[in-house]
């Protein structure tokens, strides 16, 4: 349990930093920064794998890089539901989302590494 709330706090704080790194984010505050997370984690969790099932044949026509674009996309859809967190365009998503998976990747690696 103790693991779960220190990723979320940190993937909050990536969020920020995110927005900080990235024109075009914007987070109006941490508490927004960690709603934001939950919804970017539930959305991954949920909806990801059936996009992922669903647009397999163009995933593998592509060689995964179409899942950039389903990242992008559910990066941009959280901001447009989200009041406190937003993201100005599809190429502002993309971008935003490749910046988050790689903080994520480090927060994964360092949180296992830890605790």
């Amino acid at each position: 349990m103790v693991k779960m709330i220190v990723k979320w706090l940190l993937y909050a704080a990536a969020l920020v930093l995110v927005a900080n790194l990235v024109s075009g984010i914007t987070v109006s505050s941490f508490g927004s920064a960690l709603l934001a997370a939950v919804v970017i984690g539930l959305l991954n969790l949920l909806v990801r794998p059936v996009l992922v099932v669903l647009t397999l044949p163009v995933t593998v026509i592509t060689l995964g890089l179409f899942l950039l674009v389903i990242n992008a996309l559910l990066f941009w859809f959280a901001g447009s539901i989200l009041a406190g967190f937003s993201v100005s365009g599809f190429w502002v998503a993309v971008l935003g989302a490749i910046v988050y998976s790689l903080i994520g990747l480090v927060i994964d690696a360092v949180v296992e590494k830890v605790l």
